[in-house]
């Protein structure tokens, strides 16, 4: 009897070990169809940091490896010259300034009263020259002097009259004031001048080199008394925020995604941890797998870059570091623009 009750133990074990299994498989499998798992590299931007002038670097106050905020001063150049540049224009521009003010003023009342007496002193004096020759015409005709006398009598007249009319147009000239025309070409060089200034000023705020924004500063390139150009970057500035995977999906799986979507990311280097990341960016270009990107899939299908932000707050992602991605596909799109939490 105990003999035939142990095949029939037998067998109901192995129909249970098979269920078991099973049912183990249907489970993992609906596990997978409800994530995606994608594979890639942790990426992070680099920033080249050089000032936009030409002078000797003054002062470097960062290292290699220290964290910068973004507006913090990073380096100085020399800026005595720049600062003469500033004084020079800032002059000229004030000059200008007072030439333009002059001229809108128009005369003083000094000087519309000495014409007005010029004018006044030339009508006089014709008046006087024009009584002089008529007399010497007279004694011409009575035959008591030369009729030469009488033609350099005419002509001192007629200067006199010449006169009389310059100076009365010098009194309306007067009067009148400057022209429009050389009160726009003050006003014109007056622009001139400032725009010089604000060049020279912006020149001078150049000699200071700012964080654009947070990071880490990867390499120190130039040191106090290097000459710095736009053309010579003084520091290398990896970004931290954001830093995000750049993994890549297969066109069967693209419609699954959506920016916005959450995902975890985890790496070898911490095993078992996961950061919290969402879908930032999807590329609406196929490429060729990276050969540097792990995936079950023939390398040289097509994929599409998925960028994947993830929130590193105690900086442990490095550059080029091996990611996995995964994404629930149950989760959907997140609402409104997904950040890390600020520590």
């Amino acid at each position: 009897m105990k003999r035939k009750i142990i095949p029939v133990l037998v067998a109901v074990v192995a129909l249970g070990l098979a269920g078991a299994a099973l049912w183990h498989f249907r489970d993992h499998r609906e596990q997978q169809a409800d994530a995606l798992t994608l594979y890639g590299n942790i990426d992070i931007r680099q920033v080249q940091l050089a000032f936009n002038g030409s002078e000797r670097i003054a002062t470097m106050l960062v290292k290699e490896g220290d964290a910068v905020k973004k507006g913090q001063l990073l380096a100085t150049l020399d800026t005595d010259r720049l600062k003469h540049a500033v004084d020079l224009q800032r002059a000229q521009a004030a000059a200008q300034r007072h030439v333009l003010l002059r001229l809108e003023a128009g005369s003083r009342p000094e000087e519309i009263s000495r014409a007005r007496a010029d004018a006044e002193a030339a009508r006089v004096e014709a008046q006087n020259a024009e009584r002089t020759y008529q007399r010497q015409q007279q004694l011409v005709q009575e035959h008591f002097v030369a009729s030469q006398q009488a033609d350099n009598a005419r002509a001192a007249a007629d200067a006199a009259e010449a006169r009389y009319h310059a100076a009365q147009d010098a009194l309306k000239l007067v009067q009148m004031g400057p022209r429009k025309e050389d009160i726009a070409a003050a006003r014109a060089s007056l622009q001139a001048s400032l725009a010089a200034l604000a060049v020279a000023k912006t020149a001078l705020a150049d000699a200071a080199l700012y964080a654009p924004e947070n990071g880490i500063i990867q390499q120190r390139i130039l040191e106090p008394g290097d000459m710095a150009s736009p053309q010579r970057p003084v520091y290398t500035l990896a970004l931290t925020d954001p830093i995000w995977a750049r993994v890549y999906v297969e066109e069967g799986d693209l419609g699954k995604l959506k920016p916005g979507m959450p995902a975890d990311v985890t790496t070898d280097s911490y095993p078992g941890k996961r950061y919290r990341g969402w879908i930032g960016y999807i590329s609406p270009t196929a490429e060729f797998t990276p050969k540097s990107v792990e995936t079950t899939a023939v390398r040289s299908s097509l994929v599409y870059q998925v960028r994947v932000f993830v929130c590193n707050s105690q900086n442990e992602l490095r550059m080029g570091m091996p990611a996995t991605a995964i994404i629930p596909l149950n989760a959907g799109a997140a609402s409104g623009v997904a950040a890390c939490p600020h520590s």
